[in-house]
């Protein structure tokens, strides 16, 4: 495994691999890797010959000076672990490589508009710029691949998405399942910030999910009243701070005005413990509205049959039912 700080070194090796026929996978991370990006590098180990992946903390993406001096950073332990999974090259840049003006922020910056004023972008104004930017560089400097991105930032993954689409960039997206603990809460590297009592009250964002999907499994088809059974359970527990639940569209990330059934959305629940926030989604629908049955001639006269004849009438043909003949007192 190479292990690289060169942004150019970075390139030319990815170069040289997709020119000796190799596959190139792309593993973006900020480090501090757990269970969750093991994942995502043995898709991509999976899928590619050769296996790249970024570790650097990002400056541009963080809008609470606490979060990024407090954001877990374990390189040695990171780099044992892409070891093991058999990646082939690690990109481990300081930010003045990644970013030359630094501590001058870049005078070009990459926005996606409209995926990112809600949610996340509004609970973290400029984190998606942030985030934008820096993935647009990798994918420049990565070139053609296939990029292994996980589905617990949801939105990430479609604001992504957009950015691909938009700028044409030679890039397949693949997105990789939530890894969870054995309490359903999600992996993350903030995880490691929590205290032993926010840990143990963790799993309420994955609970919430489970009332807002148990909730459309029940017919519901209010997204408000979805939001707030997620709420509510979120409320119940004295160390997590809602930020917010709701249930939208798994493309545009839009609240519809009704659920349809038969159709996948995504909830998303956000919340604080303490100054560590957390986030989590998963799918969920609405079961589809059974089609009524239409009664043709053959419904009703099979019907009539089953019925037999009313009191006082002859009793039927041979062929009667047999239900038909026990209510007529003819057994057998």
């Amino acid at each position: 495994m190479r292990v690289l700080s060169s942004v150019a070194a970075f390139s030319e090796a990815l170069d040289a691999a997709r020119a000796a026929g190799q596959r190139v996978g792309l593993v973006p991370t900020m480090g501090a890797l757990h269970a969750g990006h093991r994942s995502l590098m043995d898709r991509a180990v999976s899928e590619c010959e050769c296996v790249a992946v970024t570790i650097f903390v990002n400056p541009l993406q963080f809008g609470d000076p606490w979060d990024e001096a407090h954001y877990p950073r374990t390189l040695d332990a990171d780099l044992a672990r892409c070891e093991q999974a058999g990646v082939s090259v690690v990109l481990a840049p300081s930010v003045a490589e990644m970013y030359p003006s630094w501590p001058e922020a870049p005078a070009t910056t990459v926005r996606v508009r409209g995926l990112t004023d809600a949610w996340e972008g509004a609970a973290r104004p400029g984190h998606f710029d942030g985030v934008v930017t820096v993935v647009a560089k990798l994918f420049a400097m990565a070139g053609r691949c296939r990029a292994y991105f996980g589905e617990k930032d949801f939105q990430q993954l479609a604001v992504v998405g957009r950015l691909v689409a938009d700028l044409s960039f030679p890039v397949e997206l693949v997105a990789c399942a939530t890894v969870r603990e054995h309490d359903g809460v999600a992996l993350s590297s903030r995880n490691a910030l929590l205290s032993p009592s926010q840990r143990q009250a963790a799993p309420v964002l994955a609970q919430a999910l489970a009332a807002g999907r148990a909730a459309m499994l029940a017919g519901e088809r209010c997204p408000g009243a979805v939001a707030g059974a997620m709420a509510e359970v979120v409320a119940a527990e004295p160390e997590a701070e809602l930020d917010y639940a709701a249930v939208v569209d798994p493309v545009d990330l839009t609240v519809p005005a009704e659920l349809a059934p038969a159709q996948p959305w995504r909830l998303l629940v956000a919340a604080r413990f303490g100054r560590v926030r957390l986030i989590d989604n998963c799918e969920a629908s609405v079961p589809p509205v059974p089609a009524p049955r239409r009664w043709g001639t053959m419904d009703a006269l099979r019907t009539a049959a089953s019925w037999g004849p009313a009191a006082g009438e002859p009793a039927g043909p041979v062929g009667a039912r047999p239900a038909a003949r026990a209510r007529r007192g003819q057994v057998g």
